[in-house]
């Protein structure tokens, strides 16, 4: 089980695509916390020095998916929060 997941599914400009990753590479640069804006909130993501990262892409049925994903170990205290408008 685990112990938190959040997903959310919505369409996007490109401009509103590049400034969340914008946004998010500039927090991961600086080692400031990853802030990511999820409707209402925001959920706020403790991020280490060292991660692994997977990019994948997929074609077929008239679409393409490209999907960034890092993963890092909890075995730091709270690596994530979750924070109210």
């Amino acid at each position: 089980m685990k112990d938190l997941k959040f997903e959310q599914k919505r369409s996007l400009s490109r401009h509103e695509a590049a400034d969340q990753l914008t946004a998010l590479a500039a927090a991961l640069r600086k080692g400031e916390d990853a802030e990511l804006e999820l409707g209402p909130g925001r959920l706020s993501l403790r991020v280490p020095d060292d991660l692994r990262g997977e990019i994948e892409v997929e074609i077929g049925d008239g679409e393409i998916e490209l999907e960034i994903e890092l993963k890092w170990s909890t075995a730091t205290p709270r690596t994530w929060t979750v924070l109210d408008s």
